[in-house]
């Protein structure tokens, strides 16, 4: 879900107690001359990157990209719950592991719901525009939510340990929060990046899902709306990240030449 979205802090390389999803964190991947750029993988709210990323992680690193993936933000036991701007500040030396180890001079980032949107933050005010070639938001809280953020029905802490239930990225992805003012004074986009929002009619958690768009030029921006391409997917915020059909608009943004966003008028295979 969005405010559902997560990711959790993670080290340079992730550490023992963080399990990866299949296909991500081989410090020893070389990007190839057709996908140069590593992929990075930032889940959302509550999220750990096990759970986020457990379907398209194998799947990118099956088409012979060097992906990783971080937890972040945790707080109570909950992961991608605190601050956002402390999260992001926690994506910024993650990602400069991966350039170091990658010998790469961009990353690609994918991030569902709040880890669609909290990379705006490192690349706006941290810096980080330098180190990405395009943003990839699935269901991303860009500006943020009218509705509640609360887990999913079958969300599990990542440890017992829940007297605090606090989660300050919930009130951060609120519309009309200091947060998300603080984020989009300086506008949707930043000079360098492209910019693909994929979103979704029935998202139930960052609504109204309108609100995920970006505005920005066609040759940086492009915003998807999952049924314009397939009436009859009728997937929401949660599972997202696990839809075939978005698996497919990933893949294709992925592959465009650097500094452009997905071709809007690409149309994926609506087999689910």
């Amino acid at each position: 879900m969005l405010c559902v979205l997560t990711f959790s802090a993670p080290a340079a390389h992730a550490s023992t107690v963080d399990i990866s999803p299949p296909g991500a964190n081989d410090w020893s991947c070389q990007p190839s001359e057709d996908h140069p750029y590593p992929v990075v993988l930032v889940p959302g709210t509550f999220e750990s990157m096990a759970k986020n990323w457990s379907t398209l992680s194998p799947r990118l690193k099956n088409q012979g990209y060097c992906v990783f993936a971080l937890n972040y933000g945790e707080t109570n036991g909950l992961d991608a719950t605190g601050p956002v701007a402390e999260s992001a500040k926690e994506l910024a030396p993650f990602v400069d592991a991966v350039l170091a180890a990658t010998g790469a001079k961009k990353v690609d980032l994918v991030g569902h719901s709040q880890g669609g949107m909290m990379p705006r933050y490192y690349m706006g005010f941290l810096n980080g525009a330098k180190n990405v070639n395009h943003l990839i938001g699935i269901a991303p809280s860009n500006h943020g939510t009218q509705g509640l953020i609360v887990p999913p029905p079958d969300f599990m802490p990542a440890t017992e340990d829940t007297s605090n239930p606090t989660c300050q990225a919930c009130a951060d992805q609120q519309a009309g929060s200091s947060f998300m003012a603080e984020l989009n004074s300086i506008g949707d986009t930043v000079p360098g990046p492209a910019y693909t929002v994929i979103a979704t009619k029935y998202d139930e958690v960052v609504t109204p899902y309108q609100s995920q768009f970006l505005s920005g030029p066609t040759k940086k921006v492009t915003n998807i709306t999952i049924q314009d391409k397939c009436p009859l997917d009728l997937i929401e915020h949660d599972q997202a990240p696990n839809d075939p059909v978005v698996h497919r608009l990933v893949v294709h943004a992925l592959a465009q030449p650097a500094g452009k966003p997905a071709d809007p008028v690409y149309q994926p295979s609506c087999l689910l």
